[in-house]
């Protein structure tokens, strides 16, 4: 069995991570870290695990972790996971990192987005990034991975084949992101609230927001070239989902039977991504509580555009599912497991 401990373990992504966790048959959870709820149960703060865990929350000793488990799933805020990790805690456990501290490989690129000093750089260059469908090889030799986020993740997986394959004009990359609140993680803020969110939808961060250069700089590595996007995420009144609409000019001669044909190349042998037909629009409610992604695409004859579609779970593919995913390659195990559960509908 894989020992496993969750530093941030009653966050929303933190908590999914338990729900998949408790249904794995080759990992068992020894460690439900939370600095807001040290001591008290786990069933506690969060009743759907009543009778299920029976486990206190501890804090954050990631030191004292090291010793105890296999692996260590940190789901917290960004500056946090790159302020404790060390060499002596690599040498002995691997982690799977849920914020962004080594997604982007340029330190001040980092800074520069994320407005806070990192604290250990010199595991950047050793980080690897957790796109299991991009770097499954690598991950399996990983110590640290750096787990992909939400909008990222449908961002990349959706665009990525046709940028590599040169079926589009890089430079011309529009990404329109549609997220559930969940996405803002659990605490207490003002616009989440429900009388902010309920009816009503609203374009953030726009022209600025930090996933910007992690989503640029996967993809300018697939066409091997330096490459800006225009990226901008929305907040809708749902608790789960990620919705990606992207539109970019075709190159000469490509139709749609040349994109089908590529983009089942590329994802047709994945267990996760499920690729739609021409014209097909995937949705965010066929993949819900799933670690599922769905991709179409629509040509656009008139403006020679295509628009290409995602849709995913943005707590499970998006996080704590594609999280499970990076465990099973580093220890060996069936990639799927944990995580063949059905979307749920409705």
């Amino acid at each position: 069995m894989v020992r496993a401990g969750i530093i941030g373990s009653t966050g929303y992504a933190g908590s999914e991570l338990v729900r998949l966790l408790m249904g794995h048959k080759e990992a068992e959870i020894k460690w439900y870290g939370s600095r807001s709820y040290i001591g008290e149960k786990y069933a506690k703060v969060y009743r759907n695990m009543f009778e299920i865990v029976d486990a206190v929350c501890m804090d954050d000793h990631m030191e004292e972790l090291a010793d105890q488990v296999d692996v260590i799933f940190t789901a917290t805020p960004q500056g946090l996971c790159a302020s404790l990790v060390n060499e002596s805690i690599l040498s002995k456990v691997k982690i799977v990192d849920l914020s962004a501290d080594f997604r982007l490989k340029d330190v001040a690129v980092y800074e520069e987005w994320y407005k806070i000093k990192h604290p250990s750089p010199e595991f950047l260059p050793e980080a690897v990034y957790g796109l299991c469908e991009v770097n499954r090889e690598a991950v399996k030799k990983a110590r640290l991975v750096a787990n992909p986020g939400c909008y990222t993740t449908c961002s990349i997986l959706t665009t990525r084949p046709l940028v590599k394959e040169r079926l589009i004009d890089p430079n011309t990359l529009i990404v329109d992101a549609k997220s559930g609140t969940s996405g803002a993680g659990r605490g207490a803020k003002l616009p989440n609230l429900f009388c902010e969110v309920n009816e009503n939808m609203k374009a953030y961060g726009v022209a600025s927001h930090r996933h910007t250069p992690e989503i640029e700089e996967q993809l300018s590595r697939a066409c091997g070239k330096p490459l800006t996007i225009s990226f901008t995420p929305h907040l809708v009144p749902m608790n789960r989902g990620i919705l990606v609409t992207a539109y970019a000019s075709l190159e000469k001669g490509v139709d749609a039977a040349r994109v089908q044909e590529v983009y089942e190349r590329y994802y047709g042998g994945e267990k996760f991504i499920r690729v739609l037909g021409e014209g097909e629009c995937p949705e965010t409610k066929w993949v819900e509580g799933s670690n599922y992604v769905d991709i179409g695409f629509k040509m656009d004859p008139r403006t020679n555009r295509i628009v290409m579609m995602g849709a995913l779970d943005n707590l499970v593919k998006g996080a704590a599912g594609q999280a499970v995913q990076n465990m099973n390659l580093l220890f060996g195990l069936d990639e799927a497991e944990g995580l063949e559960a059905v979307p749920m509908f409705p």
